[in-house]
């Protein structure tokens, strides 16, 4: 097992020395989903909102979180991000009603983007929260994990079914 690499040898948190990592292009790809009423469901799918086109801004806040990123998580490198791409898929079926977010984030650098693809959905699905609360404060987020990530050393990571 390999050792945490935000602690240094004394065990103080640190910002990861990636000066010697060669930029190699990074593709970081997030999920999740918000569950809620029916009734809520079918107001976002109208697009009649109280406060608006809730996946709009819902799209907006994530590629906005997604930028400041290491602004929120204190170790984290600021990068310059090439894409970031927020799509969402709405259920009636499973469990219960649902939004699912996936965020799909890139960069040409020497370190990756998961963090970046994590905060993007996390932000798309608290800001659907935010925006239908006044309707249904019983929404659950649940379910946010990366799917894959591409680039650097370690090669590639795709999640398991399950």
């Amino acid at each position: 097992m390999s050792t945490l690499t935000h602690f240094d040898a004394q065990g103080q948190a640190h910002m990861v020395d990636v000066a010697a990592k060669p930029a190699t292009h990074r593709v970081a790809v997030a999920t999740g989903r918000i569950e809620m009423q029916p009734a809520t469901l079918a107001l976002i799918e109208s697009g009649n909102a109280k406060k608006g086109d809730v996946l709009g801004i819902a799209r907006i806040a994530s590629i906005q979180a997604a930028k400041k990123t290491s602004d929120l998580i204190p170790l984290c490198h600021p990068l310059a991000l090439t894409r970031v791409a927020v799509a969402f898929a709405l259920a009636e079926g499973g469990q219960a009603p649902q939004v699912a977010c996936t965020a799909t984030v890139e960069t040409v650098g020497p370190t990756g983007v998961e963090m970046e693809a994590l905060t993007a959905v996390q932000v798309a699905l608290l800001t659907i929260y935010d925006m239908c609360k006044a309707v249904d404060r019983g929404m659950r987020i649940t379910d946010v994990h990366v799917l894959e990530k591409h680039g650097g050393k370690s090669g590639s990571y795709v999640a398991t079914a399950g």
